[in-house]
């Protein structure tokens, strides 16, 4: 399936309050591979940016000078996320922002024009519970180099949210992503494995630790006054002969 992987930077936290889309960025990903393929926008809000989300993503409205609005860009927009299944980290934030800038427009929301939308933010908590799940927190986890990240930039969120996805789901594509399909596979499945077994190597105990072992058990048979367990694991009764 075609994935986007979606990031979106604003003027403030609350598109109810106004508030707009000043960045977007989105990835695109099929057959958990990039495949080169993006959309990465600056928008003009038409408005001003609160200094708190200034400080966070470090862009100025000075910088967005001569940008389009995003009506300019919005069919652009939903051409590239049409059909595609969406992977955002906190999702229900950019989605509403998304829904909020379609809506001025008259034009259908994110649900009606993608073919979906994984939040890995819930994913992140359902996996990690009492865990911080933010994108840094989720990239020290994996080990996933963010020095290039100054600011919390939508394109280099959506490329460190891409690997971040990928090392979350790894379980999700079988046992093909590490072994390969084996060769001249004619099942109807075609998803047989080609493993070739090793034969398990069988170390045989020496004289001393066999008679370490049985002394061993001596001390348990006194420990509970009898035969220990292993005994009887060891020298199972004779089967009673049947009636």
């Amino acid at each position: 399936m075609r994935q986007i992987i979606l990031d979106t930077e604003t003027t403030g936290l609350d598109p109810n309050q106004g508030h707009r889309i000043i960045e977007f960025a989105g990835l695109e990903m099929e057959g958990r591979k990039l495949t080169g393929r993006s959309l990465h926008l600056y928008i003009h809000p038409e408005r001003d940016i609160d200094p708190d989300a200034e400080r966070v993503h470090g862009i100025s409205l000075a910088s967005l000078e001569g940008k389009p609005r995003f009506a300019e860009v919005a069919q652009q927009l939903v051409d590239f996320i049409d059909g595609a299944e969406l992977i955002i980290h906190n999702a229900p934030f950019d989605v509403g922002f998304m829904n909020a800038e379609f809506k001025r427009l008259g034009m259908p929301p994110v649900a009606k024009v993608a073919g979906g939308v994984i939040d890995t933010l819930a994913m992140a908590r359902d996996n990690f519970p009492g865990k911080r799940n933010s994108l840094d927190a989720l990239c020290d986890r994996f080990e996933i180099d963010r020095s290039n990240r100054t600011y919390h930039g939508a394109l280099i969120d959506c490329e460190l949210l891409s690997e971040v996805y990928l090392w979350m789901t790894r379980g999700q594509d079988s046992l093909l992503m590490d072994a390969g399909l084996a060769e001249n596979d004619n099942s109807a499945s075609g998803m047989r494995m080609a493993f070739e077994r090793k034969p398990l190597a069988v170390l045989q105990p020496s004289a001393d630790e066999l008679a370490e072992h049985q002394a061993y058990l001596d001390l348990l048979d006194k420990s509970v006054k009898g035969s220990c367990l292993w005994r009887s694991i060891e020298n199972p009764p004779p089967a009673e002969p049947a009636a």
